[in-house]
């Protein structure tokens, strides 16, 4: 086990992509079409990742699929930027009936390319212009069962924007990289994590953090040792 209740497993998934549908491949391949164009006049994503961006981005992304709560309807993704994971989530599950994917993004550019994403795709998505602050502060008590990030802060500085969201029964899924567990080490000092860490399919160094909980510790808690009690 790892810091504060987290176990780890140690078995890499299989591959997310086996099974989907000639129609679903050709919407995610149109999907990374339009991110090349885009890519020649606006920073989406790291130009190193474009010649195989199949598997940085599309199976990176899919892979949280099988994580998520099997009858899930809405996902909030924090900081989309280029849509991943969220626009890749939202196609997959296209054919789900009443799921949506809100995609949190401030930047208006950005925001314009994931429409046009999801127009082409014809993605079940909802587009959010707005920070993640401003967004969870509206949410209230609307139905959410899944929130994720991708590359967008250490596990500490999630938490803090996230927390808002992860009410009982909604699952966070974050993608981490080989520092996952020193990012559950820091983070535990000042949070109580359930969940657990899952191997990547797509690098054999990183993780996803399948959260089910996590509380803010009482300030006479904070800095101590690790919680690995029961989740």
């Amino acid at each position: 086990m790892t810091a504060s209740g987290v176990t780890e497993r140690t078995a890499r998934p299989g591959d997310p992509l086996a099974g989907v549908s000639p129609d679903t491949r050709a919407r995610l391949q149109a999907y990374l079409d339009l991110l090349r164009l885009w890519q020649e006049r606006m920073n989406l994503v790291s130009r190193s990742t474009l010649p195989d961006a199949w598997t940085r981005h599309v199976v990176d992304s899919a892979q949280l699929l099988p994580l998520a709560p099997p009858q899930w309807r809405t996902w909030v993704d924090l900081g989309s930027g280029a849509g991943f994971p969220g626009l890749v989530a939202a196609i997959l599950a296209r054919d789900r009936p009443n799921a949506c994917v809100i995609l949190i993004e401030s930047s208006g550019k950005k925001c314009a390319f994931l429409r046009e994403a999801a127009r082409v795709t014809d993605a079940p998505v909802d587009v959010r212009h707005a920070r993640i602050e401003a967004f969870a502060a509206t949410v209230g008590t609307a139905p959410l069962d899944v929130v994720s990030a991708r590359a967008l802060a250490p596990l500490g500085d999630l938490l803090r924007l996230a927390q808002p969201l992860l009410r009982p029964g909604v699952v966070g899924l974050f993608p981490k990289g080989a520092n996952a567990n020193q990012e559950l080490t820091e983070a535990a000092r000042n949070w109580d994590i359930r969940g657990e860490l899952i191997p990547s399919v797509t690098d054999e160094a990183a993780r996803i953090l399948r959260l089910r909980r996590a509380t803010p510790r009482s300030p006479q808690r904070r800095g101590g040792g690790l919680d690995d009690g029961p989740g």
